[in-house]
């Protein structure tokens, strides 16, 4: 069984193994700015499946207008059970009905998105980070 929690605080070693076997490229061997985004964060969604991290979504909002859903990871021998989905859902409810939900997708996932009820946008723009 999956446990949810709500912004609980979590082990960035934890989130670094989650996204080192989700697929997602993050900085993960760099822990100490895995700690900095996530303490940055203020809606964090995590699965659990006893007491073991599994899955975690990180996001950026205002509560009132838009949320910006940043990491979005799932371990490996989890993915294919809704947790993915479950982890979204969550946050749509934490932010409501009045919040736009917006995500930048690894091209590998440009498929996924449109399938969890996200459709795609063709206006974005983005500076990249140098590092």
């Amino acid at each position: 069984m999956i446990e949810y929690r709500h912004n609980f605080p979590l082990n960035p070693t934890d989130i670094a193994r989650v996204f080192n076997s989700s697929g997602i490229t993050r900085p993960t061997d760099d822990i100490p700015r895995i700690a900095r985004m996530f303490a940055a964060s203020n809606l964090v969604i995590s699965a659990w499946a006893n007491e073991v991290l599994v899955g975690v979504c990180r996001a950026l909002t205002d509560y009132s207008y838009c949320c910006y859903l940043s990491d979005l990871a799932v371990d490996k021998a989890f993915q294919s059970h809704g947790i993915g989905k479950e982890l979204i859902r969550r946050v749509q409810t934490a932010v409501g009905d009045e919040v736009s939900i917006i995500l930048l997708s690894a091209p590998g996932a440009m498929s996924y998105y449109p399938a969890v009820g996200f459709a795609k946008a063709e206006n974005a723009f983005v500076i990249r980070r140098l590092k």
